[in-house]
């Protein structure tokens, strides 16, 4: 069952979106034998890595899409690579500064402290779990139907996620003048029963970025494009319809 808590609650806080410095994910665990991808590794990384690959294949111009943290490096190449990024879609991008990032990794707090106890499996069902509405049981189940071994994937990656993107994500500074500065299309979707996390970034966007389409994919969270991917997809198809790149 999904559940609805907090979801309405507004933040105390009038600060303006964009302009809040989040509370850190966690303390850094004790150092365990573990794998990860050596850190620190910035959005702006991602970004200049995505760049590469399209440099290394030959595309000159290209729409991008991305979810959460993707959502991220997906705005940070269309803000450093205005002449290459054609369209931007943003499936509940993970802007941790809006005023509700706090009270978001204040609910994260559990799955912080079972990864710094060393218990990654555990880590990654509770922050699942809470980002995407649904106990862990359920939504496990949902992943291993539509993506099979990505739950496993996950815990294999626990310490990237946990001590790499994570931290990454809580320093990535996308203001109000960033936005505004956008010169592409953008697809702002998200899930209509998602966290006030991200319904704040959707205001966010709304009232920042010039040229701005809103979509609001009904009865899911924010696993849209697992949950319900053909109303993600057909809203994306229609988006890119009305923006092709011109030859």
């Amino acid at each position: 069952m999904r559940s609805r808590t907090d979801r309405r609650r507004r933040p105390s806080s009038n600060r303006p979106p964009g302009r809040r410095r989040p509370a850190r994910p966690c303390p850094s665990p004790a150092p365990r034998p573990r794998e990860r991808t050596p850190g620190p590794v910035a959005v702006a990384d991602h970004a200049a890595d995505a760049i590469a690959l399209l440099d290394h294949l030959g595309i000159d111009r290209t729409h991008v899409a991305g979810h959460s943290s993707g959502a991220a490096v997906a705005a940070q190449m269309a803000q450093d690579h205005p002449d290459r990024i054609v369209t931007v879609a943003l499936l509940e991008l993970s802007l941790l500064s809006v005023p509700a990032g706090e009270a978001f990794f204040a609910q994260a707090a559990p799955a912080f402290g079972a990864y710094a106890d060393g218990d990654a499996e555990r880590a990654v069902e509770l922050f699942l779990s809470l980002v995407s509405g649904m106990d862990g049981e359920p939504c496990r189940a949902l992943l291993e139907d539509r993506m099979p071994g990505s739950f496993e994937q996950a815990v294999k990656d626990a310490d990237t996620f946990f001590g790499i993107e994570l931290p990454a994500l809580a320093e990535w500074r996308f203001s109000p003048e960033n936005a505004g500065a956008l010169r592409q299309p953008v697809l702002s979707r998200l899930g209509s029963g998602t966290l006030r996390l991200w319904v704040e970034v959707a205001e966010f966007l709304r009232s920042t970025v010039p040229d701005v389409e809103e979509c609001v994919i009904g009865d899911v969270g924010h696993l849209l494009h697992i949950e319900r991917s053909r109303p993600v997809a057909e809203a994306l198809a229609r988006f890119l319809e009305q923006h092709p790149i011109a030859s």
